[in-house]
């Protein structure tokens, strides 16, 4: 009996140290399946979202969102007027609106009715007839002297031209000497006219231009902005465009 009685110790003993055994198995799987999961890396889009921090983004250039006083310009085959306070940028804007349409889209008056628009008076004159009297001077010396003349302009348009303009150079831009405002300044650069005519067969012809020409821009202020559209006072514009590059 004493016998049976030891048998039976000793058998709970096993199964208690095997029931052990088995439970520290059982642990040891789990944390080796724990261990062996990959960490997980953030995604494109979660590393975007953390770094889209509005306390340390950056200030938006009010220049760099590409408005333009008549944005229906574009359509008609012109330049649109930036509205910016951006010499550099207004510069290459005007200097390319000089030469820059479509001869299918407008007649040459009414693209030179919108290049009036972008005229501002030169300040440098004290009473107001005299700079009406300045613009006045300024629109026809654009007419007479700087713009396609009427009898290119009407054999352009007899094979369906047009002439796009880019600024293809840095802008040499020097003050006006006896502006006392220091607002007013003269831009110099080089040119490239790309014009384009049709062939006569469905086809088009194209060649090049090069020339370097000078416009004189008021950013400040005094400027008069085109009424009704978005522009301001200080926004630049132009005060004469010149027959021959103007160089410091």
């Amino acid at each position: 009996m004493m016998m049976s009685q030891s048998s039976g110790r000793r058998g709970v003993a096993w199964a208690i140290v095997g029931g052990l055994v088995l439970l520290a198995g059982i642990v040891a799987i789990i944390v080796s399946a724990v261990l062996a999961r990959p960490t997980p890396t953030p995604s494109a889009t979660s590393r975007g979202t953390a770094s889209a921090d509005p306390t340390t983004s950056a200030e938006p250039d009010p220049d760099a969102d590409g408005a333009v006083v008549d944005p229906s310009a574009a359509d008609r085959g012109w330049t649109p007027e930036p509205i910016t306070t951006d010499s550099d940028a207004y510069i290459r804007a005007a200097l390319a609106a000089a030469s820059t349409f479509d001869t299918t889209k407008s007649t040459r008056e009414d693209w030179l009715d919108y290049l009036d628009t972008w005229f501002t008076p030169d300040t440098r004159f004290t009473s107001e007839a005299d700079q009406l009297s300045a613009v006045r001077d300024s629109q026809t010396e654009l007419r007479q002297g700087v713009v396609l003349p009427q009898d290119e302009w009407d054999s352009l348009a007899g094979e369906d031209g047009r002439v796009v303009a880019v600024v293809t150079s840095e802008v040499t831009d020097v003050p006006v000497t006896d502006d006392e405002s220091g607002d007013m300044s003269i831009g110099t650069a080089d040119v490239t006219l790309s014009f384009t005519r049709s062939d006569g067969s469905g086809g088009e012809t194209s060649y090049d231009d090069h020339v370097r020409v000078s416009v004189q821009v008021l950013c400040g202020t005094a400027s008069v902005p085109t009424p009704d559209t978005d522009q301001r006072s200080g926004d630049c514009k132009v005060v004469r465009y010149f027959t021959e590059p103007l160089e410091p």
